[in-house]
């Protein structure tokens, strides 16, 4: 017979790992399934408007409705990293390319895409990218991180402007060189134009740019909290001397609280020697503090290790709290430590805990790769990593809403880059955001996935937030379903 205190810690055990579906995995490995085993960098977006998420990931696969992946042969595109946005507003997703020289690729809409003339990058290895519209005029433009040739030279960070017709011009380009991974973007001030994070590497204090008013980007980090734990001085390839902080090779801006204001994660890649910045959860305090961010990192419940690469965020269980998939590039670490992608649930109040080899996702390889999307449109986040398709069997979970929130192409951009959709609940904000990079050069689905947790409704009611400061309403969108919210077209 057991004890009654060994009973009662049973019992709390099977309580939490049912509560927090660690019982039953809900990840099922489908690439095999799929036909899928794309092992670049992951980049989601439905290149058909046939309704199923596409990828892009070195190859071009369309989504067949929602049974598996084919390879597209012989659409134009030349292979690299890259990013989808409709930058002529024609209702079809490009592509640009930001690996080599830079490449934009215009899509056609019968599966071929065209090569369009484009500046050549001032950098052959950046590793990040994000579309953006720097001046709200509904034409999306492009900022491009520099990165480095070992020892020898550190590229610039650089914002391409579109001028309409298929033409870019270069508009800005970094004073200081640092060694820039990921690229993100989202207004986390609320000011109505789309901020941008940079990953930097080599210790090197990462940039949080604003716009400015004299067509150029101010470096805000350390004002903002932002730019790493600073403290000593070192020298770099190029004659910079800057603060250490961190390997920062991906970060995020997600609301990871529901407070309704978009926070932020610096994913740090991190040696065992002292002065190395572990990952950060950044929380954004708001307009009362100026949009500040808080360092909540301390108890957050993320253990180390030491090749932490590029992170993403998704609610893969509906509960209505963005969960957290991280990415590792070493298989061995220092000290013969193994070191693995795993993913954390998100438990509220800034604690996270890892439940990785319960929802079978361990011992995954070491990768760059991370991405979610929906792809059998069954109302549960998918994930890409690792050259896998990792389908969400949906065990357990909560109400959802889907969303393609769209631009009018005039006031607007066509893809909705840089919109932020608010539903209220009570004292909390379920709050996503449009963005075309996530982590170190992926990019999850453009359509927006939002876990509803225990809503009691059928129906909900919610506010967008375009760039410019426009907003739009909706409401009595039905639970469950996936739905196109397009500026100028709200309900009554």
């Amino acid at each position: 017979m057991i004890g009654s205190h060994r009973f009662t810690t049973l019992l709390i055990v099977c309580l939490d790992l049912v509560f927090f579906g660690i019982a039953r995995g809900q990840f099922r490995d489908a690439s095999e399934a799929w036909s899928f085993s794309g092992g670049g960098k992951a980049a989601f977006a439905d290149f058909d408007n046939d309704g199923w998420v596409d990828v892009y990931s070195g190859e071009l696969w369309r989504n067949e409705g929602g049974k598996k992946f084919s390879k597209v042969a012989d659409s134009g595109l030349t292979g690299g990293e890259g990013i989808w946005g409709d930058y002529d507003n024609d209702g079809n997703v490009d592509l640009f390319l930001f690996t080599g020289s830079g490449s934009l690729y215009q899509n056609q809409g019968n599966s071929q895409f065209k090569k369009i003339d484009f500046p050549t990058l001032p950098t052959i290895n950046s590793r990040g990218a994000v579309w953006f519209d720097y001046n709200n005029d509904a034409l999306l433009d492009l900022f491009v991180g520099g990165y480095e040739i070992w020892q020898q030279k550190v590229h610039p960070d650089v914002v391409y402007l579109n001028r309409g017709g298929g033409k870019f011009e270069e508009l800005w380009r970094s004073e200081e060189n640092f060694s820039a991974r990921g690229v993100a973007a989202a207004d986390f001030n609320e000011d109505g134009f789309c901020d941008i994070f940079v990953s930097n590497y080599r210790l090197q204090p990462n940039f949080l740019y604003t716009k400015d008013s004299s067509n150029g980007l101010t470096n805000v980090a350390v004002q903002k909290n932002a730019a790493g734990i600073l403290k000593g001085e070192i020298s770099y390839t190029g004659g910079i001397k800057y603060p250490v902080a961190g390997h920062t090779i991906g970060s995020c801006f997600d609301d990871l609280d529901n407070d309704g204001h978009i926070d932020l994660f610096v994913g740090n890649f991190s040696h065992p020697r002292p002065g190395q910045d572990h990952p950060q959860f950044l929380k954004n305090q708001g307009p009362g503090t100026a949009f500040q961010f808080e360092d909540r990192s301390k108890d957050s419940g993320l253990d180390w290790q030491e090749s932490f690469a590029s992170p993403t965020f998704g609610d893969f269980d509906n509960d209505g709290l963005l969960d957290l998939f991280f990415t590792t590039v070493y298989a061995v670490g220092s000290g013969s430590i193994r070191n693995y992608p795993v993913i954390y649930r998100n438990l509220g109040d800034w604690k996270f805990k890892n439940i990785t080899d319960s929802q079978n996702l361990g011992g995954l390889p070491p990768t760059y790769q991370a991405a979610w999307a929906d792809v059998d449109n069954d109302g549960d986040l998918d994930l890409c990593t690792a050259g896998k398709l990792f389908l969400n069997e949906r065990k357990t979970t909560g109400n959802w809403i889907g969303l393609k929130v769209i631009g009018d192409g005039k006031r607007v951009n066509r893809t909705g880059i840089g919109a932020i959709v608010r539903i209220t609940d009570g004292d909390q904000t379920f709050t996503r955001h449009v963005t075309s990079g996530t982590g170190e050069g992926n990019q999850n689905d453009l359509r927006l996935h939002i876990g509803l947790g225990e809503w009691k409704n059928k129906t909900v009611g919610l506010e967008v937030a375009w760039p410019g400061k426009l907003t739009s309403s909706w409401k009595d969108l039905e639970v469950n379903k996936f739905h196109i919210c397009e500026f100028g077209k709200e309900n009554p």
